[in-house]
């Protein structure tokens, strides 16, 4: 005898609870996001979401595995320092969505759960961090920078001026990329190429 076969997953209702969760993770934080409240705004039951996750910290997990999904990247550069402005401008989009630097904040506060903070760090900084990584490492193979440059430091310089900027409450300065890839590139001891002057500004 066959068995019955389940209810098909309703994609449409996944799609609104992982939107309406984001908005709820971003706003209030971790540990303040109720379950029957992003059921309730989804149009669906606390019975329906738990089917699908089971807690608080899946549900979280589920809305950071579809950050990156969202970042519509390029195919890289060739040259490492257009490469470097590249993956700038590509931080400066997906950070500037909604909800997306409160959702940062979320990921330090301490009520986060440690496994969502992990997975966060992992799905969203650590490609960054590789990525933004790989480009600096190949600009000192090519001897575009120098040979003892500290790429640790600078890693952190080129993502932190953006969060810098924000805490201070500071305007975005305009080409913000560009300035501040060439001030990264200049500190690291490469030059900025010729044709790229005009778009660093005097940074």
């Amino acid at each position: 005898m066959s068995q019955k076969q389940g209810r098909a997953r309703d994609s449409a209702i996944d799609d609104r609870v992982l939107a309406v969760a984001a908005r709820h993770l971003s706003r209030y934080g971790y540990a303040a996001m109720s379950l029957s409240a992003v059921a309730e705004e989804a149009g669906t039951t606390r019975q329906a979401l738990y089917r699908r996750w089971p807690g608080k910290a899946d549900l979280a997990a589920a809305v950071i595995a579809t950050l990156e999904d969202e970042e519509d990247r390029d195919s890289p550069a060739t040259d490492p320092f257009t490469a470097l402005v590249a993956e700038l401008a590509d931080f400066q989009r997906g950070v500037s969505m909604p909800g997306r630097l409160s959702l940062v904040g979320t990921m330090l506060q301490d009520t986060t759960d440690p496994d969502v903070r992990a997975r966060y760090r992992a799905r969203v900084v650590a490609p960054r961090r590789a990525r933004l990584l790989a480009v600096l490492e190949t600009a000192r193979r090519l001897g575009r920078i120098d040979a003892e440059a500290d790429l640790e430091v600078a890693l952190t310089m080129c993502t932190g001026s953006w969060y810098g900027r924000e805490l201070a409450g500071a305007p975005l300065p305009p080409r913000w990329p560009e300035r501040t890839a060439a001030l990264v590139w200049r500190a690291l001891g490469g030059r900025v190429p010729a044709d790229r002057h005009d778009a660093a500004g005097d940074a």
